[in-house]
């Protein structure tokens, strides 16, 4: 039997969220069933997939909940909230899935997997914790809470203070084998939420959580990779990545090698909060497979980018 190709597609925690007024839960479940149908045209067309997401709003919706609740229930450690997320975006996917592919008369088996990710205890991101989370506070109880739980704090963009944490780099997918015997048995499988849960090891080789945050588009390029998927997809706003983004001289882009795309990066082009870590993470996963591929495009022009009429393509061969 031929085996399938394999693609991995990354989605943002922005991307269950279509703006401030629809933030329920609810509300986040319409978006999710809004979008699994083009997943599931993914399949129709013989890939196999691995999802992962993201999860910011979310664990902030968490946190803030156990800033609340502080004066009746201990708070919710940040490694845990990741856990939590995974759960519970996991579980939004895993129905909508079911019920997508029920009623195009398909049989699939869907599975949430909560997952770890390793990260090193001396990488320098935890000496210069920048990476806010949570809520918006005044500065004097944001140094409250410093002074009582240890928390690093930040100004972010003038809009108030916040905590911050460490967002270090994805070393290992702790669950990765259960991953590739879930994918051999013929499951999709949602994996890595919000970069994984992390966890260091400590001296006797025990997983140790920690409270940070891992950026899920590199962990989704770490998880890629360690699969050898074919693909890594990156659904976002934009049909296509763009140079001189928002000016006259606009440009949108739809093919680049990996040297085209780490020239333009240097040069400013991709945005550092938005666009950057996207061709960041495809270039990672392009680096030593020269037979994967990478594109960026919108979670609705899914199957038009995959027959090479949108989206923006990184490979290292065109």
């Amino acid at each position: 039997m031929n085996k399938k190709p394999l693609a991995v597609v990354a989605f943002g925690g922005n991307a269950l969220i279509d703006d401030n007024a629809h933030c329920s839960i609810q509300a986040q479940y319409q978006t999710v069933t809004n979008n699994v149908g083009y997943l599931v045209d993914l399949i129709e067309r013989g890939w196999d997939l691995v999802l992962t997401h993201g999860n910011g709003p979310q664990v902030g919706f968490i946190l803030r909940r156990s800033e609340l609740a502080a004066h009746e229930v201990d708070p919710v450690p940040v490694d845990y909230a990741v856990g939590d997320t995974q759960g519970a975006i996991g579980y939004m996917f895993q129905k909508a899935l079911n019920n997508e592919l029920q009623r195009r008369g398909l049989t699939r088996p869907v599975v949430t997997l909560v997952t770890q990710t390793r990260v090193d205890p001396q990488d320098p991101a935890f000496q210069t914790p920048n990476k806010p989370i949570g809520s918006f506070m005044d500065k004097a109880t944001a140094e409250k809470y410093a002074a009582e739980l240890n928390w690093h704090i930040m100004e972010d963009a003038g809009r108030g203070w916040r905590r911050c944490v460490a967002s270090p780099s994805p070393q290992e997918v702790i669950e990765i084998d259960s991953i590739k015997t879930l994918l051999d048995c013929g499951s999709l499988v949602i994996a890595g939420g919000g970069g994984g849960i992390p966890v260091e090891r400590n001296e006797n080789g025990d997983l140790i959580g920690v409270e940070a945050v891992i950026d899920k588009d590199v962990s989704s390029a770490l998880l890629a990779k360690e699969l050898q998927a074919d693909m890594l997809i990156i659904p976002t706003g934009v049909e296509k990545v763009a140079i001189n983004f928002g000016t006259p001289e606009q440009q949108w882009l739809d093919k680049l090698t990996p040297s085209d795309a780490k020239a333009l990066g240097e040069q400013g082009q991709f945005g550092e909060g938005s666009m950057k870590p996207k061709v960041d993470a495809l270039l990672h996963f392009l680096d030593g497979n020269p037979a994967g591929a990478g594109v960026i495009t919108k979670a609705s022009t899914l199957i038009q980018a995959i027959d090479g009429t949108t989206g923006t393509w990184i490979r290292n061969n065109h």
